[in-house]
């Protein structure tokens, strides 16, 4: 009898899903643990050409040097949620499946 020893793990979706513009974002480097990471606030959201309403690129402006920036979506590490926190809805992407 075989005995599966592998773990299970629950992925939650990735941040950028949820990403508008408007809203303030982490963009992680190789190195984020040591620092290699920056603040920015989304300026546009651009989809892909097989899932336009799934965001694949970002037009970003730093907060700290004001440089707009274009970063691919799974850049994103982390979105700053303030005053209207996490979102309740499911994503775009899930109400347009099918």
């Amino acid at each position: 009898m075989s005995v599966d020893h592998s773990v299970l793990t629950v992925k939650a979706d990735a941040p950028f899903l949820y990403v508008r513009p408007g809203h303030f974002v982490i963009v992680g480097g190789d190195h984020i643990e040591q620092g290699d990471w920056w603040m920015g606030q989304v300026i546009f959201c651009e989809g892909s050409a097989r899932h336009p309403k799934i965001p694949s690129l970002f037009q970003v402006a730093d907060v700290d040097t004001g440089a707009i920036k274009w970063i691919n979506a799974d850049e994103v590490t982390n979105v700053i949620w303030s005053m209207d926190g996490w979102p309740t809805s499911t994503p775009i992407y899930e109400k347009h499946k099918g």
